[in-house]
């Protein structure tokens, strides 16, 4: 039997999703991209798109017409043009993403790739989750601590323990459950989705030149040692704390398969100078596969033509692969 076809959810109608996508289908070939449909306000593609679309009722029809047309499921007409600024495409993003989750949690898709929101947008409109991760967790019956926020590129992988917070607070919520339980999520991730068998992961340090035994802080002796040193016993490969500044040199990123950072920004920045056109976002610990370009919605040059669709091919040809890994165990 042929696998479902994959859901991808525009994201804000307003924003590139749109594009990169219809413009992901057009280089279908030639990257080689698993069968998907797109799951979002039909009007949305055509404003920033001329080529074919195949509007479809049921996942099932997606893939006999995935060779000749970009399949989608219409969700709701948003009226947003490309750049605007209302809230209707805020509530028709969420609306795609709340039916791409059940498609892809009832097993009718393979996989689910998400497009980009604007964060600020879902509040607006009620949304109650830190970002489009916690919601996806929330609904697969998961709880947020217990799901790793990997962003990935061709050189380097990365998970923060702490993800949007405030920087002052991030002291406090380095605690060593959450390193142990953030390094479990990714280590077992990687083990189902990713086919390492024995993943090694270097574990960063809070502070300047991780602690410097002490002198610039005792969160690397007294939390993120201890935690290693839980992992370590629960039969994991895990090395560190390292100083964050100098563990992703070219040298030292090819000791490792990941590298578990402590905040958002030691996280990002880092896998964001390395891979900024084609970095992705996988969700590791749900039921589910679920990645994601790591760019946002970029309303400036939506509608222009010129928005890369790289991250985006990068997110549904690894949401192929994680699901036929999830198919084959």
């Amino acid at each position: 039997m042929d696998a479902a076809p994959l859901a991808v959810s525009l994201g804000d109608p307003a924003g590139i999703g749109a594009e990169v996508i219809a413009r992901s289908w057009a280089r279908r070939r030639a990257e080689r991209l698993p069968p998907f449909f797109a799951v979002g306000d039909v009007a949305a593609v055509e404003r920033v798109w001329t080529g074919p679309i195949a509007v479809i009722e049921e996942p099932a029809e997606a893939a006999a017409a995935f060779d000749e047309a970009l399949p989608i499921i219409h969700v709701a007409d948003a009226t947003s043009p490309p750049g605007g600024l209302d809230l209707i495409g805020a509530r028709n993003a969420l609306d795609a993403l709340e039916l791409a989750v059940g498609l892809t949690r009832s097993g009718a898709a393979s996989g689910l790739v998400t497009g980009p929101v604007s964060k600020a947008r879902l509040y607006a409109v009620g949304f109650a989750h830190p970002g489009q991760t916690e919601f996806v967790a929330e609904r697969c019956g998961v709880a947020a601590a217990s799901v790793a926020m990997m962003l990935a590129g061709p050189t380097l992988r990365v998970v923060p323990v702490t993800t949007h917070i405030p920087l002052a607070g991030v002291p406090e919520a380095v605690t060593a459950d959450a390193i142990v339980a953030r390094g479990r999520a990714a280590i077992r991730g990687l083990q189902r989705q990713f086919g390492i068998a024995e993943p090694r992961v270097a574990v960063a340090g809070l502070n300047p030149h991780a602690g410097e035994h002490g002198t610039l802080g005792r969160e690397e002796i007294e939390i993120v040692g201890p935690a290693i040193e839980r992992l370590r016993e629960e039969g994991y490969c895990v090395s560190g704390p390292h100083p964050p500044d100098i563990m992703f040199s070219a040298g030292r990123r090819r000791h490792y398969d990941l590298a578990l950072c402590m905040y958002h920004d030691q996280a990002l920045i880092p896998l964001k100078t390395l891979h900024f056109d084609e970095g992705i976002n996988v969700t590791l610990g749900l039921p589910i596969v679920r990645t994601s370009p790591d760019h946002g919605t970029a309303f400036d040059i939506a509608g222009k033509g010129i928005a890369d669709p790289r991250a985006m091919i990068a997110a549904i040809s690894t949401a192929g692969e994680c699901a036929r890994r999830l198919a084959e165990a």
